[in-house]
C-alpha cells in the first residue's frame, strides 16, 4: 500500500470508533509485534489476538471513561496510536499513563509517534494532568525518543519483560515528563 508523504491527521476516538476500525487496530498492532516491538505480546501471535486485544480491553476501558485513544490516520488508513490512561487512584488526580505507541513498520521514520505523544500530553494539560509516566524496553528507539520529548530517566528494572522472539527477559526504563498546566 502507498503511504502519503505528508502529515497524517491525529484524531481521538471513543469506542464505537474504534470497533469501526477494529481491523485496522489489529493489523497495526499485529504488524508491530512481528517487527519486534516489546509491547506486551510474544510469538506466536496471531491476528486473532491482535483484534481481540482492542475488543476486550480497549474498547472497555473507553466506554468507562479511562483512557483516550489517539490515532494518527494516513488518508483513512490508522497507521499509528499512543493511549492516555488516567483512571488513577484518588491520591493520583495529578497524573496520567502514556501506553502502546505503536507505529506501523511501513509508517515510520515520518514524525509520526512524535505528533501522537503531544496529542496525548496536550489531552493530559487538558485533564488537568501535570505529570506523566511511561515505561519503555531498555534501549530502543523509543527511549530516545521520549527523552527528546522532555521525559526523564527514573530508572531501570531489570528483567521486566520477555521479548517478543525469544525467552530473553529485557529490562524497561521508567520515565516520567512534568507538565505545566
Amino acid at each position: 500500500m502507498t503511504v502519503t508523504s505528508n502529515t497524517p491527521k491525529i484524531i481521538s476516538l471513543d469506542a464505537d470508533g474504534l470497533t469501526h476500525r477494529i481491523d485496522q487496530f489489529g493489523e497495526m498492532l499485529h504488524a508491530c509485534v512481528h517487527d519486534g516491538a516489546s509491547i506486551g505480546f510474544i510469538e506466536p501471535f496471531v491476528m486473532e489476538e491482535a483484534v481481540a486485544f482492542w475488543r476486550d480491553r480497549i474498547v472497555p476501558a473507553l466506554r468507562g471513561g479511562k483512557r483516550c485513544l489517539f490515532v494518527a490516520l494516513d488518508d483513512d488508513r490508522v497507521v499509528g496510536t499512543v493511549q492516555l490512561d488516567y483512571d488513577t487512584m484518588p491520591n493520583q488526580r495529578h497524573r496520567g499513563d502514556i501506553s502502546k505507541l505503536m507505529v506501523r513498520p511501513d509508517c515510520r521514520r515520518r514524525g509520526i509517534a512524535r505528533i501522537l505523544m503531544m496529542a496525548a500530553e496536550n489531552k493530559a494539560r487538558e485533564l488537568g494532568r501535570s505529570l506523566l509516566t511511561l515505561d519503555t524496553r531498555t534501549g530502543d528507539s523509543a527511549e530516545t525518543l521520549y527523552a527528546s520529548l522532555g521525559f526523564v530517566r527514573a530508572g531501570v528494572i531489570p528483567e521486566y519483560a520477555r521479548d517478543p522472539f525469544s525467552e530473553k527477559l529485557s529490562a524497561t526504563t521508567v520515565m516520567f515528563k512534568h507538565l505545566s498546566v
